[in-house]
């Protein structure tokens, strides 16, 4: 044996022994402390801010586009596509809104350029007809999302994997049942829900904010948002938010309150970002302009 190469062998043997507890001791740091791993690829836009949340434009300029109802095959009524224009930072999640009985998009119009320019793809639909039901809602919000993705002139932006839906009254209630429909879904906003037919989304496992109306005669709460909102399973990421002194149709003007919950919902889930968490937990307290608040954190 050639002199020192048995102790060179040791200190070869040493060094891989600590080489590999030190990737063990960085792995589970990583796992304790998500700030030390791999930034989320999903991660659109600088740090939040309740300033940037709550603003009525976020950091990326917006264009639209139009998708006329002939265009559709019969799935749906038409739309309105809002569409981040840099796309320097990747691809980006969807949501795909539906307005409620005799309403037309330009109901919900408002959540368009207020959410697509914190970094989403906004598709704002019209229905088939203004009087169709929420299982028919919830059916053309999916072919809405499945326009988006494969057909539309923007789905090189939209990540397929990162989809979401919501919708007022009916299409609240359309919300809910298409994310029963559609589990693969990252997240659902119901805003002033109203389902007749079905009461229970205990089989629902998409996160879910149910945003509602305090002072909502055509849909009160007790007998739909609270139903709604307590059947689905707290396994599961869920929130309550009522907003104080509102009505039926307050989700149908730009509110600030709902934007910067929405806002903070669609990114903690769809873009997996947890810098928003920390406007959703611990459970905010009620004020002048929440009358009720209620969720499963921590998530």
């Amino acid at each position: 044996m050639p002199p020192g190469s048995l102790p060179l062998r040791r200190f070869g043997h040493a060094l891989v022994v600590a080489i590999v507890a030190t990737a063990i001791a960085a792995y589970g740091i990583a796992a304790a402390n998500p700030s030390y791993a791999a930034t989320n690829p999903f991660e659109r836009g600088p740090a939040p801010t309740l300033a940037s949340i709550q603003a009525t434009t976020g950091p990326f300029a917006v264009s639209t586009t139009t998708v006329a109802s002939s265009a559709t095959g019969g799935r749906f009524g038409g739309g309105t596509i809002y569409f981040p224009t840099d796309t320097s930072q990747g691809t980006f999640g969807a949501i795909a809104i539906v307005p409620g009985f005799t309403e037309r998009q330009s109901s919900i119009s408002w959540l368009g350029p207020r959410l697509a320019s914190q970094g989403f793809v906004i598709f704002t639909i019209d229905t088939n007809s203004t009087g169709d039901n929420p299982t028919s809602r919830a059916t053309q919000l999916l072919a809405a999302l499945d326009y988006l993705t494969q057909t539309s002139s923007v789905r090189a932006e939209v990540d397929a994997s990162r989809l979401g839906v919501s919708g007022h009254s009916m299409g609240g209630g359309g919300t809910l049942e298409a994310s029963v429909s559609r589990p693969s879904l990252k997240a659902a906003v119901p805003m002033a829900p109203w389902d007749a037919n079905v009461k229970n989304f205990s089989n629902d496992s998409v996160p879910t904010l149910i945003v509602a109306a305090q002072n909502d005669t055509i849909a009160p709460v007790k007998q739909h948002a609270l139903v709604f909102y307590n059947s689905i399973p707290t396994t599961q990421p869920k929130m309550y938010l009522e907003l104080a002194g509102a009505s039926h149709t307050a989700t149908n003007h730009a509110n600030t309150t709902q934007a910067q919950y929405e806002i903070s919902w669609l990114k903690r889930f769809i873009d997996n970002d947890t810098r928003y968490t920390q406007f959703l937990c611990p459970t905010p307290s009620t004020s002048s302009t929440i009358s009720s608040i209620n969720n499963t954190c921590p998530f």
